[in-house]
């Protein structure tokens, strides 16, 4: 068996753990005790993602079942939920049994069972190999070198089922593309796949000059193992080198905080931080609500969980000694509705950052707007969506803030799962409140009414107009399917496809998607973007899938082509993780001058659980770089807003790179401190700020490459500080102690 509990008495065994909280001296009491009442609450056969009472459930039915199709329709639903719960072994004996019992004319039934089975023993390679076995290697699509498995066992089983089922349905094109998955885990692909369902040319590069990363997150430590969930990359104590934080949507399962020793390591801090007892976040991004210089963290629930996702939102607050307290309460955010999208930003411009939530209405009997709470610079936040006009209601899955439109005041857009796209118009404080106006139409952003969930500003072009990125997720079979689709060449409509909307400094956007090659399916739930060759175009990373086991799809990553044209190079960088991904953060985490992606891996499902992924940058060639911090004095103290502007000399030509401050996209975050990449030039002519309050532009002139520089608003001088490489990833004898395990670099 996969774990040494039954299935039931896992759910009963997390309800103890957080009743023994409710007695136990730990940090966020309240809070802790309150996600440990409602984690009982949502035990219940009707929450879809609550396996281990969807198991009990079909058991007590199971026993009193009359007759033959009632049971083996019931064994069929407990060897899904078995799948749900981790326990592959018995849904493989159960789907095997249940095979033997039915009609040999039920085809449609043989058909589910086969596929259920199929999925189970996939599954359960994955487990004896993958997480057991985990390697750099593991999962990443092609699969190859280490990540083939060594015990076959579970692979083998699936593809002989699944060419079973191509034999009766061989237009599946979900089992045809998980055949070809299988034969790759065992080696085997292209050779040994039968001709007639082979999809060729998922080995193949799918670009040239691309070094590989490589998956550095066990040395590391930072292989945490869990189900969806978000990540910050970030510097929490102010000692200049960056931390993780991560978590996990599953109300079981506790936030983690790796704290960056200067060194080479990590130390896990999670439970003197007061972390790790908080539980649940599908995503989570950093602000400094105070403007005390520290990095505070905020966490969002509920999300697509509906009724059963009225679970609050936290923020903590960064005490600077190493601890977070929980502060919803008191500070006036406490709220009740499903979400994991929100943006920072200080919309009236008076140098406090307010927060902007996009809710998940998923019924007409329970609607649930977005919400915009303004800072008072006291600690207290108002809510005042309705009245400002931004309380808008859809099944909210991206929320992003940026002036598209130059004017000073910072925008919000909005993705939906309802096809609607909403631009909000910033119009500044009209009489005692601030307005927003949807000028969606206006911008040309209505008639694309296709389903849609990660988002961003961002300037690919570097024009110095901010641009709209927005990921399709759209879908009515597994992803798998689409997959295969792809690959075949057979694609058609906008099912998971990539939007981006270029900003025509008139108000309005133009959907280049298709001109700029972005016509490629990516599903994202995470999503970020940095710049991996120091190149000054801003490149993206996408984590994909969805709750179903079989949607087996690789993460996306595509290459920004001078804001000209972007390439899919997945393949050659080795980034195509085929576990389901969620927050993505780019950083330099080794200090070696490129931006390295950490990942936060897992699905919906306690069953579902996999290692996060941190991607190490080898460098890509020997473009050079600088990193800038900024500190708001008049302006919000983080300088989320300001706007930078670098000048250079690239090889003979003057060119100029724009950037928003801001923690990037919709799902993961990534530092405030902008790392901008300058070519091959080796300083810097100019750095110009603009400043979000008090919109004035400061200028630096003569900066050499390789810097990092701070700039306080309204200081005249510059702060240079030390940017040494640590190297701490692949070389050195250096521990490692972020993690139950010390790991010691060979």
């Amino acid at each position: 068996m996969c774990y040494s509990l039954s299935r039931a008495a896992v759910g009963i065994v997390i309800l103890l753990l957080f009743a023994s909280c409710e007695h136990e001296n730990v940090p966020n009491k309240e809070m802790v005790s309150l996600l440990a009442s409602i984690s009982r609450s949502e035990y219940s056969p009707r929450n879809t993602f609550c396996p281990e009472a969807k198991l009990h459930y079909y058991d007590s039915l199971l026993s009193k079942a009359s007759n033959i199709a009632d049971s083996n329709f019931l064994q069929y639903a407990v060897a899904r939920t078995m799948i749900e719960l981790g326990d592959e072994e018995k849904a493989m004996q159960m789907s095997g049994r249940l095979l033997q019992h039915i009609p040999v004319y039920e085809i449609s039934q043989k058909q589910a069972v086969m596929k259920n089975m199929a999925i189970a023993c996939l599954r359960f390679g994955e487990r004896s190999n993958c997480i057991r076995s985990h390697s750099g290697e593991s999962c990443v699509f092609p699969i190859a070198g280490s990540g083939i498995h060594g015990d076959k066992t579970g692979s083998l089983k699936a593809i002989e089922l699944f060419q079973q089922i191509l034999a009766s349905e061989p237009d599946d094109l979900e089992s045809r593309w998980l055949l070809n998955i299988a034969y790759m885990t065992t080696g085997d692909y292209p050779a040994g796949v039968p001709p007639a369902y082979l999809i060729k040319g998922l080995d193949a590069d799918t670009a040239s000059g691309i070094k590989p990363f490589i998956d550095a997150a066990i040395p590391a430590g930072l292989n945490t193992n869990n189900m969806a969930g978000g990540s910050i990359i970030d510097d929490f104590n102010n000692d200049g080198y960056l931390d993780i934080i991560t978590s996990s949507w599953g109300l079981g399962q506790g936030m983690r905080y790796c704290r960056n020793n200067g060194n080479g390591t990590f130390t896990d801090v999670s439970e003197p931080s007061g972390l790790k007892h908080l539980t649940g976040g599908l995503n989570i991004m950093q602000t400094d609500y105070n403007n005390d210089g520290l990095k505070d963290v905020f966490v969002l629930r509920g999300a697509w969980k509906e009724k059963f996702g009225k679970e609050p939102n936290s923020l903590l607050k960064n005490n600077g000694d190493g601890t977070f307290t929980d502060v919803t309460k008191e500070s006036g955010l406490l709220s009740f509705n499903p979400t994991q999208a929100a943006t920072w930003a200080d919309f009236n411009n008076d140098g406090w950052l307010d927060v902007f939530i996009g809710n998940e209405t998923t019924s007409e009997d329970d609607i649930l707007p977005c919400e915009l709470y303004m800072n008072d610079g006291k600690g207290h936040f108002t809510e005042v969506a309705a009245r400002a006009g931004c309380a808008i209601v859809g099944f909210v899955k991206g929320v992003t803030s940026g002036d598209y439109d130059n004017d000073g005041l910072t925008d919000i857009f909005i993705s939906t799962l309802n096809g609607r796209k909403v631009l909000l118009k910033n119009g500044g404080i009209q009489g005692n409140n601030i307005v927003f106006t949807d000028v969606t139409a206006q911008a040309g952003l209505a008639n694309n009414r296709t389903r849609t969930f990660p988002t961003w500003f961002w300037d690919y072009d570097n024009d110095g107009w901010l641009d709209i990125l927005v990921s399709g997720y759209e879908f009515e079979r597994s992803l798998a399917w689409y997959a295969a689709e792809e690959a075949l060449g057979r694609q058609t409509g906008n099912s998971g496809k990539i939007f981006l909307f270029r900003n025509k400094h008139d108000g309005s956007f133009e959907d280049v998607s298709e001109k700029l090659g972005l016509n490629k399916i990516a599903f994202a739930m995470g999503a970020n973007f940095g710049d991996i060759d120091n190149d000054g175009y801003l490149d993206m990373y996408f984590g994909t899938g969805n709750p179903l086991f079989q949607s087996l799809v690789p993460n996306k990553m595509f290459k920004n082509q001078e804001g000209r044209r972007f390439i899919d190079i997945t393949t050659s960088a080795r980034v195509g993780n085929l576990q389901k991904g969620h927050g993505v953060s780019f950083a330099d985490l080794d200090n070696d001058g490129d931006q390295d992606i950490y990942i936060d891996m897992g699905g919906a499902y306690i069953g579902d659980t996999y290692q996060n992924s941190l991607y190490l940058n080898p460098g890509q060639n020997n473009n050079r770089w600088i990193n800038i911090s900024l500190e708001g004095v008049t302006s919000n103290r983080a300088a989320i807003g300001a706007k930078i502007k670098v000048t250079f000399r690239d090889n003979g030509v003057v060119r100029s790179v724009y950037r928003d401050v801001n923690s990037g996209g919709s799902f993961g975050s990534n530092p405030l401190l902008q790392h901008i990449g300058i070519g091959q030039a080796t300083e810097v002519e100019s750095i110009e700020v603009k400043w979000p309050t008090s919109q004035v532009v400061q200028t630096f002139k003569g900066i050499p490459a390789g810097e990092q520089v701070a700039i306080r608003e309204g200081n005249p001088s510059l702060v240079k500080h030390t940017y040494n490489s640590v190297n701490f990833l692949l070389a050195g004898n250096r521990i490692i102690d972020c993690g139950p395990v010390e790991k010691k670099l060979k």
